[in-house]
């Protein structure tokens, strides 16, 4: 006898990127950070007295909450906490979209939003990329809200603070929620900088890409304190424990550290765009990336992907439509751009 509900039957899950489980692969296919974190994330974490943990952590996110309002310029009220942005971004499908329609996103965009809206009762729009897999602001207009990636995922193609502002002004009617998993390898302006402007923007980022902290699973929304409020009580209705006192700890001394970040954030950028032209010299088109991955299109992708999972490199592949040419690649230390361009070479 099936037990499920009908809405857990008909879900369709997102299927996340193989983990594997045994030593000597490449991981070049879910956007991790090759580098570890800041040697402050782990003294951090070691000061996290063993009696406190016995006790519920802060609600709020505490420590983290604060660093962030400090790192931000920005009053508390301005910050919400949470097991990761994949976490908050499905409160923010429950605060703000459940039920709607007509709430605007990419086509092809991160995979597991359309997932969300499923749960949530949330009827998309789906605005198609352009023919150059760009997204264009101009195209995301009267929606009853609007949720894309900055840059977006898997094109890695981004706009600009203006673009973003557009999106603020001519969707007036609903949340405009950013998510700026990348933004940190973009060459773009955050819009954070906007958020005490258009009470509609929220932005959602992740410490799991830029600050190496994929492991922890900590994200966090900033927005107006209306919808952070919103936020809170979707939270308080689900789980009022979200972060752990050790992520608590390890990203507020995550974020700290400026300089950590300034320099892995750096060098994974002029791996980038290093990977970017020795791909190009190979004959293989890449599309501009502002993140730290690239989508890089192949006459043969999936056998491409074949090949490279024969010699232990893990990159990422979708037999869907628009996307079945191409491959997402993350990029990693020098070393392991290498060994894939060499294995691309002899494929």
């Amino acid at each position: 006898m099936n037990y499920l509900s009908g809405k857990a039957n008909r879900l369709t899950p997102y299927v996340a990127g193989i983990q594997p489980r045994e030593a000597g692969w490449i991981k070049l296919n879910t956007n991790e950070n090759p580098y570890p974190p800041s040697p402050a994330v782990t003294k951090a974490i070691g000061e996290v007295s063993s009696a406190k943990l016995k006790l519920y952590p802060d609600t709020l996110g505490g420590p983290l909450r604060k660093a962030l309002a400090e790192h931000f310029g920005l009053g508390e009220e301005y910050i919400f906490c949470g097991n990761g942005s994949d976490e908050v971004i499905a409160l923010c499908y429950q605060a703000f979209f459940s039920g709607e329609s007509n709430v605007l996103t990419p086509d092809i965009s991160y995979g597991f939003y359309p997932v969300w809206a499923e749960l949530y009762d949330v009827e998309l729009t789906k605005i198609p990329l352009r023919d150059d897999y760009s997204l264009v602001a101009a195209d995301y207009q009267g929606g009853n809200g609007v949720v894309l990636a900055n840059p977006n995922a898997p094109t890695g193609t981004a706009l600009t603070l203006p673009e973003i502002e557009q999106l603020a002004q001519r969707n007036p009617n609903g949340v405009v929620l950013v998510d700026e998993a990348y933004i940190d390898f973009a060459g773009v302006d955050s819009a954070v900088s906007l958020i005490t402007k258009y009470p509609n923007l929220l932005v959602v980022r992740t410490f799991s890409k830029s600050h190496s902290l994929a492991g922890l699973r900590v994200g966090y929304a900033i927005g107006d304190p209306a919808l952070i409020e919103g936020l809170r009580r979707c939270k308080d209705a689900f789980n009022s424990y979200p972060l752990d006192q050790l992520a608590q700890a390890g990203a507020a001394a995550a974020i700290q550290d400026v300089a950590y970040w300034e320099e892995t954030r750096r060098q994974i950028i002029q791996t980038r765009d290093q990977t970017t032209e020795r791909l190009r010299a190979l004959g293989y088109p890449v599309i501009e990336s502002h993140a730290n991955f690239l989508f890089v299109k192949a006459p043969d992708a999936k056998g491409m992907y074949e090949h490279l999972l024969k010699n232990k490199i893990l990159a990422r592949y979708w037999d869907k439509p628009r996307l079945s040419e191409f491959l997402r690649i993350t990029i990693g230390t020098d070393a392991e751009m290498e060994a894939l361009i060499q294995c691309v070479s002899q494929f």
